[in-house]
């Protein structure tokens, strides 16, 4: 006799060889805030400190690839080709940036935040409206998160830094760091109040 989640076992039945295994539970193996040894040459204190740190810098930039995608979806006015391209692009950087970000944390030792709503806990970038906004308050938060971004990620790689921690130092400066500080030029310069030309 056969359950729901218990596949049929059938002698000689292809089928029920192939057929998965479902509604699988398990236990958690490692929890969130913990780190688990690797030979890195790093303190466990390090690595720890560097997995705090680094998820937290990992949320808002989640919320961060949120929000231009929110806004890249949304944009209207007669900027909204060229803008609905660029933030698209800015987005797709911002999601190379979770990955990389992520699997640091992983190499580390440590838990990656992963879940959205585990996401919405940490993070310190406010939650915009539902609805729309005008395009001018759209590039400005995305600058406010950017700068959110970029404070915790220039603490956070001097600190790592001065614990050993070389990879995460590079990957805070080279890469969120670097990518943050050239969007947030990117869209300042779209609120920059240009005079008319008269002829």
């Amino acid at each position: 006799m056969t359950t729901s989640s218990e596949p049929a076992k059938t002698s000689g039945n292809a089928l029920g060889h192939s057929q998965p295994w479902l509604h699988q539970k398990g236990e958690v193996i490692q929890e969130f805030g913990t780190v688990k040894q690797f030979p890195l040459g790093l303190s466990h204190d390090a690595r720890m400190y560097s997995c705090q740190r680094l998820n937290r810098v990992l949320a808002d930039t989640q919320i961060l690839y949120g929000l231009y995608k929110k806004h890249h979806w949304l944009l209207r006015g007669a900027t909204f080709y060229q803008l609905h391209l660029l933030l698209d692009k800015h987005a797709g950087d911002q999601l190379a940036l979770v990955d990389t970000i992520a699997e640091r944390v992983q190499t580390l030792g440590g838990v990656a935040v992963g879940d959205p709503r585990h996401v919405a806990e940490i993070t310190s970038i406010p939650r915009p409206p539902d609805g729309v906004e005008e395009v001018p308050a759209m590039l400005s938060r995305l600058l406010a998160a950017h700068e959110t971004i970029l404070v915790e990620a220039h603490d956070a790689a001097a600190r790592t830094a001065e614990l050993g921690d070389d990879g995460t130092n590079d990957l805070l400066v080279s890469q969120v760091i670097r990518t943050g500080e050239l969007q947030a030029w990117f869209l300042a310069e779209h609120l920059v109040d240009t005079p008319l030309v008269r002829s």
